[in-house]
């Protein structure tokens, strides 16, 4: 189906000053535009949109059939027929060439030019001339490496375009014949030619291949593929056959086919690759890929056969990369790489849009309503002519690179339309006697004839449009110059300014809401994508003005979408994401005006609104705005609306109008607890505490943890991408530390908060600097403990609240808010926090001064330590700020030195320190005898090194522990009054 509008692509229009009849036109580069008639061609400056000067003539050897111009290179090849015969030539520095009378260089392809006589080339035109074994019939030039392909009946001859170097200051263009591709079955009218890509068009035959590189070893390559037969195709016997029928008024009619990728090799079209290039060069393409292959049959529905039902227009269209349409604008690399491909072809009355790039496949398919004569492709347009019209059509290339660039367009984030939208008609343009017709940039040129004779092109009998007996080209000679032709040059208008047309034709289109809004819109959208593909053709101004309306058009698009009841509404979304409007700014654009009883709200602006509030936008809608979402969401979408309260957007909601929307939900088979919750916050709001406590006592304490997990934003917002605390996190705080402890874990226990910003949500909320940890925060890391989260380093977490307990121990700072959970607690829920050593507990019994908190943090401290799990060896650069000159800082060094196995320090420590510890510590720590009776024996004489007369009595004894540790016990106490019997047997105590 084809949309018919009736705009204005086409702006001014002005004459080309020829002097003779056009014959052949070509254009391309920057501004170059060739006319031959007769033997001679006038080269042409087309710059602005008011001006076309002559630039030169030059003279050909005949007249001109064919004529193709390469940007690379900067080179007009011509195929030109003198006396029967036919000669392939390329015109080379043309812009030197001021007058006819200029001197000019003949050069046979691929001599070598010395270096005197070259010296002259840099200031002159030179003329290549390309001998060929077979007649040249069509021409087709690289527009990315500029590299020649020419189409025999046979096959086709590729020249790669090289320079040759003449000296250190001069370099000539020129050719080298590198391929030969054989082609059997199949003659060439119409050929195309593109890094690689080769599209191969006889009367009723399209074939696509894709030529690839396999170099070895520098030597040269001969492809010889394996020929396939198709078996649709007749045998070399059945054509004898077909031609002995056909001469009986017999006509054997193929039928249509289209075959696909891999498939295409079964067409029965035999391909050869032949290498002529240099032993010494690199192969550039050594093997040959089947992409597409198609058969068109004449309709011979009315008994009638005309030889009008051809192909023609064939083209390969690259797209390249070049920076998509959201970039910045800044400066883009020069190289182009290649993005995208497509290739175009028709007949009389239907014209066929292939991407051949990664995947093949028809794209769009365009019916004419006359009978086109030619037609060209752009990036933006399709244009066709007729007999006396100019259409223009659009095309799915953006829409198709789009896709190819970013394979995740149609999200959340972006969209773009589809390749599967219908195709539309743009304009229909009256010009009296078409021609021909070519394209350039922005330029269209058309040939015109008023009254013109009608010349039969290639014509043969029907019978051969139907078979491939004949493979011969006849090329149409035109006739003797007429009066009443002319050579236009039509110059397209900027897209912006059609843009704001096809905005304008819309409009008829949003009263009754119908998908042709969309459509147009559409439209307008990938005229503008197609116009940023190519940054290297805009100027930093004309980017910006196609970025301004880009955006733009996203917004209208956004619009329709939000207000039309389509399929896909969804996509109002991307495209108001796209389009840079504020949720205000989108609002604002909405019609309130309906009654509210009446508003009917469509899925496209629910889906916006509901997904962008889930978002955490910095931005904060007005009371009014606020008060219109949640009445559009309690009409519409009631289970969404405690979510939307919830919103930072919707800070300035009157919490009365709130409350009174939530209490119509209790019945509406929504989730109790988030609404309970949501009406306490807003109670809260009020200042309303009744009720606030009223809500709050409804439910558990674990199912208002369930709550908060189905919405985080109850207590944690985001604002300019940090998280703050709300009104309701602080109040619990206050007045529920422990459920806002446990609801903050369950957000990171089920991944709605991170470890870093659960740290940060706590210092914020106790109004603590980074360097400050409060206790909240420190309950915080305990219950991450005791919860055992998986996702939690615990090395990281043990360091952390070591730490902490480190400094307030050393710092004798007490916590700020009371603990939710003593030592005690913790060595009974969690596995990581182990039972205090007994000798511990008997060195800090020694000291009566330590208050309540400063013994809990202590506990904790030891208990941590005395846990399987804690890495002793982080902490000790930490434990210098600990003094051991109190009780407590004696036990966690003493503490520390044991887990790290020094224990004849720490003996020696506790036996100055405090040595009713020490027979406790050994019993505890020194499990072998041996390794006790060794620790005790070092200390006693250590310690009774001033004694020698006991120490002698003392190593006379047997080796026997209880003996060992009760002499040390006696002789290091201070009852010196007790008198110690030493004898074998069992020990006594006499005063």
């Amino acid at each position: 189906m084809v949309h018919l509008y009736n705009l204005h692509p086409f702006g001014s229009q002005q004459v080309v000053p020829c002097k003779l009849e056009p014959e052949r036109f070509c254009g391309g580069g920057r501004d170059a535009l060739f006319v031959a008639a007769g033997c001679k061609v006038e080269a042409f400056a087309v710059s602005g949109h008011e001006l076309c000067r002559p630039r030169g003539a030059f003279s050909t050897l005949g007249r001109v059939l064919r004529m193709a111009y390469s940007e690379a290179g900067d080179y007009l090849v011509t195929i030109e027929e003198k006396n029967k015969a036919t000669f392939l030539r390329a015109y080379v520095n043309w812009r030197s060439k001021r007058t006819e009378n200029s001197r000019v260089c003949i050069r046979m392809v691929g001599h070598q030019v010395e270096a005197p006589s070259g010296a002259a080339f840099g200031d002159q035109m030179s003329i290549v001339e390309m001998p060929l074994s077979e007649a040249p019939l069509c021409i087709s030039c690289c527009p990315v490496k500029g590299d020649l392909l020419v189409g025999c009946s046979n096959k086709l001859v590729l020249f790669s375009l090289k320079y040759q170097v003449i000296s250190e200051e001069l370099s000539i263009l020129d050719f080298e014949r590198s391929l030969i591709i054989h082609i059997d079955n199949i003659t060439p009218v119409e050929i195309s030619f593109c890094v690689g890509y080769v599209a191969v068009m006889s009367d009723l035959e399209v074939l696509i291949l894709k030529l690839e590189s396999r170099p070895k070893n520098g030597k040269a390559v001969n492809h010889h593929p394996r020929k396939t037969s198709d078996p649709r195709r007749p045998a070399q016997g059945t054509r004898d056959e077909t031609s002995q029928l056909e001469s009986d008024d017999f006509v054997i009619c193929q039928k249509p086919m289209e075959l696909l990728g891999e498939k295409s090799e079964q067409s029965g079209v035999s391909i050869t690759l032949e290498s002529t290039g240099l032993a010494d060069e690199k192969v550039e393409y050594s093997h040959v890929h089947h992409l597409l292959y198609r058969r068109f049959t004449p309709d011979i529905s009315f008994c009638v056969l005309s030889d009008d039902i051809k192909l023609h227009s064939l083209q390969l269209l690259p797209i390249y990369q070049t920076g998509s349409p959201t970039s910045s604008g800044k400066n883009l690399s020069q190289e182009r790489e290649l993005l995208s491909l497509f290739c175009f072809f028709s007949l009389p009355h239907m014209g066929y849009l292939y991407m051949v790039v990664k995947s093949v496949e028809l794209m769009s398919v365009y019916q004419y309503p006359e009978t086109s004569q030619q037609a060209v492709l752009t990036p933006q347009f399709l244009h066709v002519i007729t007999s006396n019209n100019l259409q223009c059509f659009t095309v799915r290339c953006s829409a198709a690179v789009a896709r190819e660039e970013d394979p995740y367009m149609d999200t959340t984030l972006k969209a773009c339309p589809p390749v599967s939208m219908d195709v539309c008609a743009l304009r229909i343009q009256l010009f009296i006697g078409l021609k021909a017709i070519c394209h350039f940039k922005n330029h269209i040129i058309l040939l015109t004839q008023a009254d013109p004779e009608v010349i039969p092109e290639r014509r043969d009998s029907s019978r051969r449009l139907l078979s491939r007996k004949d493979t011969s080209v006849k090329i149409r000679m035109p006739s003797v110059a007429e009066a009443g032709w002319n050579l236009y040059i039509v110059n397209t208008i900027s897209p912006v300014q059609l843009y704001k047309e096809m905005v304008e034709y819309s409009d008829i289109y949003k009263t009754v809401k119908t998908q042709s809004c969309i459509h147009l819109l559409s439209e307008a959208h990938l005229l503008l994508r197609a116009a940023l593909m190519d940054a290297q053709q805009l100027e930093p101004g004309e980017r910006a003005e196609l970025m301004e309306a880009f955006k733009e058009s996203c917004g209208h698009l956004g619009d329709c979408y939000s207000r039309l009841d389509t399929q896909h509404s969804h996509l109002a979304l991307p495209y108001y994401k796209m389009s840079d409007l504020s949720l205000t700014e989108v609002l604002a654009r909405v019609d309130w005006a309906v009654d509210h009883e009446s508003q009917k709200y469509e899925r496209g602006l629910i889906f916006y609104i509901n997904h962008s509030l889930y978002e955490n936008l910095d931005e904060e809608l007005s009371e009014e705005l606020a008060a219109r979402v949640a009445q559009l969401f309690h009409a519409a979408e009631p289970k969404q609306l405690p979510h939307v309260l919830c919103s930072p957007s919707m800070k300035h909601t009157d919490p009365s109008l709130a409350l009174s929307y939530l209490r119509s939900l209790d019945t509406c088979g929504l989730s109790s607890i988030l609404v309970t919750l949501t009406k306490a916050a807003m109670a809260l709001k009020l200042g309303d505490l009744d009720m606030h406590r009223k809500e709050m006592q409804s439910h558990s304490e674990m199912k208002l943890v369930c709550g908060f997990i189905l919405e985080p934003r109850l207590l944690i917002q985001q604002k300019k991408g940090q998280l703050v605390p709300t009104e309701f996190a602080v109040h619990l705080k206050e007045a529920q530390p422990g459920l806002l402890v446990a609801s903050v874990l369950g957000l990171q226990k089920n991944s709605k908060i991170g470890i870093e910003e659960a740290d940060s949500f706590f210092k914020m909320l106790c109004g603590h600097g980074e360097d400050k940890i409060p206790q909240l925060l420190l309950d915080f890391w305990e219950a991450q403990l005791v919860a055992c989260l998986p996702d939690v380093v615990l090395q990281e977490l043990f360091f952390k609240l070591t730490l902490q307990y480190i400094w307030r121990l050393s710092q004798r700072q007490p916590p700020d808010t009371p603990p939710l959970r003593s030592a005690e607690d913790l060595i009974n829920t969690c596995s990581h926090y182990g039972l205090i050593y007994p000798w511990v507990h008997i060195l800090i019994s020694s000291d009566f001064l330590l208050d309540k908190n400063y013994m809990e943090d202590l506990s904790k401290l030891q208990s941590l330590m005395c846990g399987p799990s804690f890495d002793i060896a982080s902490i000790v650069p930490f434990l210098d700020s600990l003094s051991e000159d109190t009780v407590a800082g004696l036990s966690v060094h003493v503490l520390c030195r044991t887990l790290l196995k020094e224990y004849e320090q720490c003996i020696d420590t506790l036996l100055e320190r405090c040595p009713e510890a020490v027979i406790p510590y050994a019993n505890h720590q020194l499990k072998e005898e041996s390794r006790i009776a060794s620790v005790v024996e070092n200390a006693v004489a250590s310690t009774l090194s001033e004694n020698q007369v006991w120490w002698r009595e003392v190593s006379a004894l047997p080796v026997s522990t209880e003996r060992y540790i009760f002499l040390f016990w006696l002789i290091t106490s201070s009852h010196f009054n007790y008198i110690c019997v030493l004898q074998p047997g069992p020990l006594y105590f006499s005063s």
